[in-house]
């Protein structure tokens, strides 16, 4: 699933915050392992992927096929960079699915980009603190961009809320807070 923005390029935050514009969501299909009770994971990607736009067609413009790139990595990750995406992911065409397995015949690669996010809320839990909300400053507007439930261990979690409990104040720091209702803000 893939949120598009206004300008047709893909936008996590926006598919963080689907309720507000749910038609920019978008589907892409990339592989068929299945059809018609027929297994396909013994054919090479390539073929999966032909027989898989032969074989469906699909009503809402919203489903799309995503295409594959004749390149070399270097040059998609060239690509990447210069269009400020997240990363990409690759499959070497003629490599088959092997279910359950991380073989070397695909890749996940993200282009590190760093940002420095502010906690402006959090969310109690019954063992202290659930999750934390977290984002970024553009001007002097707090941006939300993410709840963040993981890397917490039980006695960390106790800790952090007990320091943040102290922080609360009344009003909501961010300016686009998908749930601020069920929040606390530092």
């Amino acid at each position: 699933m893939v949120a598009i923005n206004r300008t047709g390029r893909p936008d996590f935050n926006l598919l963080q915050n689907f309720r507000s514009e749910a038609s920019r969501i978008h589907y892409f299909v990339f592989d068929l392992l299945v059809y018609e009770n027929r297994d396909l994971t013994h054919l090479p990607l390539i073929e999966r992927r032909e027989l898989m736009r032969s074989l469906l067609k699909f009503r809402s413009p919203r489903i799309r096929v995503s295409d594959y790139l004749e390149a070399s990595a270097t040059d998609v990750l060239n690509a990447v960079r210069h269009q400020g995406l997240e990363g990409i992911i690759g499959k070497q065409k003629d490599s088959l699915y092997e279910s359950g397995k991380r073989s070397g015949a695909w890749i996940k690669y993200r282009v590190n980009r760093g940002q420095e996010l502010v906690i402006g809320g959090f969310v109690p839990g019954v063992r202290g603190l659930d999750s934390i909300i977290v984002g970024y400053y553009r001007g002097g507007a707090l941006i939300y961009v993410a709840r963040v439930r993981n890397g917490f261990v039980p006695a960390s979690r106790r800790q952090l809320f007990d320091k943040l409990r102290t922080l609360v104040i009344l009003e909501c720091p961010f300016v686009n807070l998908p749930e601020a209702h069920r929040t606390e803000a530092v």
